[in-house]
């Protein structure tokens, strides 16, 4: 979900730089105690006060089969994490959080839309004696299969136009 960062605590105790941070979720997302509001501790320092950030909820899978959950960690609990573009599975930087930009939604916003990352997947494995399959006509034809749904060939529609006038051909 999107989570708008409502206070940075520095922990200095530690041999690392780390944050305790409350994080607005939005309503459906909080604590009966704490409506809307997780604590989540973080090590990364590119993100501040009122940023817009991408929330990992107790309960959600990352890529890798990585699963959330709250816990305790540097004398805290994290109910959640803050992630960046690597741990979303958008691309290789892990050197901060992956910030929002300013009204790109509100806290308990659905993230995966924001992001880009709600798209349907088709997975096509062609066995090698079904190489027509690979062609656009040969993928819609076997997505529509799949699906149930009707399937018409745009290549056979233009079988059905009507020839050229004789004084239309060549001279």
């Amino acid at each position: 979900v999107v989570g708008r960062v409502q206070s940075i605590e520095e922990l200095t105790e530690f041999k690392k730089p780390i944050r305790f941070c409350r994080v607005e979720v939005g309503p459906a997302n909080g604590h009966p105690d704490t409506p809307g509001i997780r604590d989540i501790i973080c090590g990364a320092r590119n993100f501040a006060e009122g940023d817009l950030v991408a929330i990992a909820l107790p309960g959600t899978v990352l890529p890798g089969d990585f699963e959330i959950a709250s816990r305790k960690t540097y004398g805290r609990v994290s109910d959640g994490m803050i992630c960046s573009e690597r741990e979303l599975g958008l691309g290789e930087d892990h050197d901060g959080i992956l910030v929002l930009p300013p009204g790109t939604g509100e806290p308990g916003d659905e993230a995966r839309p924001i992001l880009g990352i709600d798209d349907d997947v088709l997975d096509i494995a062609v066995t090698p004696d079904r190489g027509y399959a690979l062609s656009i006509r040969g993928v819609a034809r076997e997505a529509a299969t799949a699906y149930g749904v009707e399937f018409t060939d745009p290549g056979l529609q233009l079988a059905d136009l009507p020839a050229p006038a004789d004084d239309a051909a060549p001279h």
